[in-house]
């Protein structure tokens, strides 16, 4: 008999990867259920633009796919599949961890405003679990919230959500039940609920991505479930840099970049290159009139935000949380400061016992973008990834915006590095420098108008 990995490993095709039926499920118990599509592929999946009721554009999940469906009448209906799954945070690294149809984070879920949905969730995990549909409005009974809701979806069970999307926006689902546990594995996903009417909000471009953290020991798979603060990987849809995939864009797109977060602090995210307005928040659309231009945007714990921007200015543009652990990756936080230390004594003594020790964090801690050392098994660098002018010295929630001028409207691909014009681009200077300024007084000082003349 064929199982699911099996058929999964016979069926994907190099790169992105295909997205394939549970037919067994499908043949057996399920008969009646919609098939439930899985994936293992690390990679971005573009979904097709929809060809039946509605017209929309499908919303882009980093390093993710969006659920089929199917129409029964006129109800459109998911079949979601709580289980374990293997997900490849990164080349070299694998995380055992509890997801959706084969992948953490789970599939985006997609549907139109005013549509009737009926998700059917089957629980393959060890213990009980439920799916709260966090931001929308719909009967109490539908919440989600193990025990209060509803009872728990025992192992082996399939339970059924159905309601109507009352209103469209950015909003999430993840457990209600041992939530700790449940979260702090992996389980969330997307739900992206579009406009009835498509002339409302439209962009030509729309990603979207969910922030969570884990705390993994190096050389380990399974994340600490019972870590507060201290953790080491800052992901984005469970990937971390320098395998995220960048937001490929043509030059006079107007594009949306959707992003929520279920970690446990805060994540200013901030996009070189450009200002943009915040449109919508998990609570709706934010009005034109109070809308505001930002270069930064916090997203709170279990909150979800999105903003828009006119794609006028080419180039290759950062994108990370500007918290500076969060574009790290295992990390470790009790490594004292060696900055100024003198390491030439204690590094000969080393040596006698260690042949290939590597003094480091005497200057800094840049040098680990550029060493190759030696790390556990299924462990990523602490700084990783090369860029046209050196190594990016970055990990965790970072990843590059590509505008480009020639696009195609379904083409995501990595167009590669962008060459800078002829003096666009920092060079090193050789000749006569003017002089500088300096102070070390901590008082306040006015600078004269009109500043300083020289000669």
């Amino acid at each position: 008999m064929i199982n699911r990995r099996q058929l999964l490993g016979a069926g994907l095709t190099a790169g992105a990867g295909a997205v394939l039926a549970n037919a067994g499920a499908a043949q057996t118990r399920f008969r009646d259920l919609p098939e439930a599509a899985f994936t293992d592929s690390p990679y971005t999946q573009v979904p097709p633009r929809p060809t039946d009721r509605f017209d929309y554009n499908p919303v882009v999940t980093l390093n993710g796919w969006s659920l089929p469906y199917r129409m029964n009448g006129d109800v459109k209906e998911f079949h979601l599949v709580a289980e374990p799954v293997e997900r490849i945070m990164a080349d070299g690294m694998i995380a055992r961890l509890w997801g959706y149809n084969g992948q953490s984070t789970g599939p985006t879920i997609e549907a139109v405003e005013g549509e009737r949905v009926r998700i059917y969730v089957t629980n393959r995990l060890p213990e009980h679990t439920s799916v709260h549909w966090h931001g929308l409005i719909l009967p109490s009974g539908m919440d989600g919230v193990g025990g209060l809701s509803h009872p728990g979806i025992p192992p082996g069970k399939t339970f059924v959500y159905e309601f109507d999307l009352v209103k469209s926006g950015t909003f999430m689902y993840h457990p209600h039940a041992d939530e700790m546990v449940q979260m702090a594995m992996g389980m969330m996903g997307l739900f992206i609920v579009h406009p009835r009417d498509p002339a409302f909000m439209p962009v030509d471009r729309d990603f979207a991505f969910l922030l969570a953290a884990y705390d993994i020991d190096p050389g380990t798979y399974i994340p600490r479930i019972m870590e507060m603060t201290d953790f080491n990987l800052w992901t984005w849809n469970s990937r971390i840099f320098p395998d995220i995939d960048p937001l490929v864009v043509n030059k006079g797109d107007r594009v949306r970049v959707r992003c929520g977060n279920l970690t446990m602090t805060n994540h200013p995210i901030h996009m070189h290159g450009y200002d943009f307005q915040v449109t919508c928040t998990d609570g709706g659309w934010v009005p034109e009139s109070a809308r505001w231009p930002e270069v930064s945007i916090d997203i709170p714990v279990g909150a979800m935000r999105a903003y828009e921007f006119d794609a006028i200015h080419e180039g290759d543009w950062a994108i990370h949380c500007h918290k500076s652990h969060h574009t790290m990756n295992a990390m470790g936080h009790d490594i004292p400061t060696f900055i100024g230390a003198n390491k030439t004594r204690v590094t000969e003594k080393i040596r006698r016992q260690q042949p290939g020790y590597m003094p480091m964090g005497t200057a800094g801690m840049a040098d680990m973008g550029e060493m190759s050392m030696e790390i556990p098994h299924n462990t990523v660098p602490m700084m990783a990834g090369w860029g046209p002018h050196g190594p990016l010295e970055m990990g965790g929630m970072f990843s590059v915006v590509k505008v480009r001028e020639g696009i195609a409207p379904d083409d995501y691909s990595d167009p590669g590095w962008y060459q800078n014009p002829p003096g666009t681009q920092a060079y090193e200077w050789t000749g006569e420098l003017p002089e500088h300024a300096s102070n070390t007084n901590p008082r306040t000082i006015l600078t004269p108008r009109g500043g300083i003349r020289q000669g």
